[in-house]
């Protein structure tokens, strides 16, 4: 619920604070003195209009999700609306976006002035439907939740089904590019490290010719040995140092002169296009390695397409299985539905007798199964679709649903705010409009806007909105102010005895 509300600023509202209760609380006043401008305001402190108002502010008792928003729930958690050159919106002193706002509010607050199907949609009125069977046979929720976990399966499975089927109609072109990619590094056939190994080999070959020249003309020094040796020998110095670095070199000669002769039958060309091949996969695959494990996924691809059938065939028959068990379910939901359905309609029509309005035909037809079964709950108004009856008669069969509803609530519904929705109604009408609201302000804090007597007697809490000068006011009225404010609405502004008398009928006074 709101529990208080604060406005500064706004239009001919200068300052006030109201402190709200629970129930059905009416707002009154002569045309013009602003109560529509009020209930605007109200609705703006929650996100759900926007004003220009310095300041509205709402306390209430709606738990906010912490974890979304990251802002801590309090024992009342403040929404506000604050305008100076641009509009700010903030919970508990912390700044959020308007919509953000709207979207933690609107599941406690609903108003009722504009044409919002949300009462007559089909899983509204089957969740209606239910609950007056389960009062009769609780084993429709056991059903319901078995239903519900059955469509599930059925529905991954069709999936499953769909999707197998969507790549069975692609299969052979896959199929095909599967195996082309396979051969085509296959025909290369590279083994990991070989671009390398081949790449050294160039190397070498490139300069094989250059190198073998210096090593053939650096030979001549194998000519002079002796005479190095000779020499080393007249100057009594041991030549065994020389020894070591001639046969050290020699080895190193003879050793790249094999190493070179192994090279004498490699193709060069054939060397040149290996190359070339491999380059073809890396910039193609980015390194031999990747090449090979593309290679190997494709070959797991190909795998699952020549076992598709086997795969299909047997989701076929699971999903065949699924569906007679979700189709058998649906079924027996149906036929609970169809039992209790002239007893809703009757309890239905009753409701609408006493806010005088025509009887509603309820119809229960068949549709594409979803989580709610394969069922179909339509509203007409005297044959009339609900999209073409006047705004006030849709307000009164939306009250009669909400009647409903109420029925089989355990807990507060949150808020209604109702912008003269007896207005033009007859003594009567607007009565029976007053029973039914105050039979919801049981389950739901009401605001509303009234203009006539009836309705306005109801009120668990009744606040005058007036004029004082060119200001707006708002007073809460006691018992005795209550009195005078509804003989002023019966007689205006002159109020008669007979007049304050019937305002102390309507209240028991």
């Amino acid at each position: 619920m709101i529990e208080r509300f604060y406005l500064k600023d706004y239009l001919s509202f200068k300052e006030i604070e109201l402190n709200l209760e629970n129930g059905l609380v009416v707002f009154t006043g002569p045309s013009g003195s602003g109560k529509s401008i009020l209930m605007e305001a109200i609705l703006a402190s929650v996100g759900g209009s926007s004003c220009d108002a310095s300041i509205c502010e709402s306390s209430v008792t709606w738990k906010i999700d912490e974890e979304k928003l990251g802002i801590e729930n309090g024992e009342i958690n403040v929404f506000k609306h604050i305008k100076k050159e641009k509009s700010r919106y903030f919970i508990n002193n912390q700044s959020l976006s308007r919509k953000a706002m709207q979207n933690v509010a609107s599941p406690y607050l609903r108003h009722l002035s504009l044409k919002d199907f949300s009462d007559f949609s089909n899983e509204n009125l089957l969740d209606i439907l239910d609950k007056r069977i389960a009062t009769r046979n609780p084993e429709i929720d056991t059903l319901k939740e078995n239903y519900l976990q059955t469509y599930y399966q059925y529905k991954d499975v069709k999936k499953a089904l769909q999707i197998i089927e969507d790549e069975e109609k692609r299969v052979v072109e896959l199929k095909e590019f599967a195996a082309f990619e396979i051969k085509k590094i296959e025909d290369i056939n590279p083994s990991a490290g070989e671009d390398e190994e081949l790449l050294h080999i160039k190397k070498e070959l490139s300069k094989k010719e250059k190198v073998l020249e210096n090593i053939t003309a650096a030979s001549a020094i194998f000519e002079f040995e002796h005479r190095v040796s000779q020499a080393l020998e007249s100057l009594d110095v041991e030549s065994s140092f020389f020894d070591d670095a001639m046969n050290e070199l020699r080895a190193v000669f003879d050793g790249a002169q094999e190493h070179f002769s192994t090279l004498e039958d490699v193709d060069v060309e054939e060397v040149l296009n290996r190359i070339e091949a491999l380059s073809g996969l890396k910039r193609r695959y980015g390194s031999i390695e990747e090449a090979l494990a593309y290679k190997e996924q494709k070959k797991l691809e190909l795998a699952k397409y020549e076992n598709i059938e086997n795969e299909k065939e047997s989701l076929s028959l699971r999903c065949e299985t699924l569906q007679k068990e979700v189709s058998t379910l649906a079924q027996e939901l149906s036929v609970l539905r169809e039992k209790a359905l002239e007893s809703f309609q009757q309890e239905l029509n009753h409701y609408l007798s006493d806010l005088y309005l025509r009887d509603a035909a309820i119809t229960l037809t068949r549709k594409e199964l979803d989580n709610l079964g394969q069922d179909m709950l339509c509203i007409e108004l005297n044959d009339t679709q609900l999209s073409k009856i006047s705004t006030g008669e849709f307000n009164r069969l939306r009250l009669a649903i909400l009647a409903l509803k109420s029925e089989f609530m355990h807990q507060n519904g949150g808020v209604l705010m109702l912008d003269e929705i007896d207005a033009n109604l007859s003594g009567e009408e607007s009565m029976s409009v007053a029973r039914v609201l105050k039979k919801l302000s049981l389950f739901f804090q009401i605001f509303v806007i009234s203009h006539q007597p009836q309705l306005t007697s109801m009120g668990d809490q009744h606040f005058l909105v007036y004029k004082d000068g060119t200001i707006s006011k708002t007073k809460e009225l006691t018992r005795k102010q209550r009195v005078d404010e509804i003989a002023r609405i019966i007689s205006g502004k002159n109020i008669s005895n007979e007049a304050k008398k019937f305002a102390q009928e309507l209240l028991g006074a």
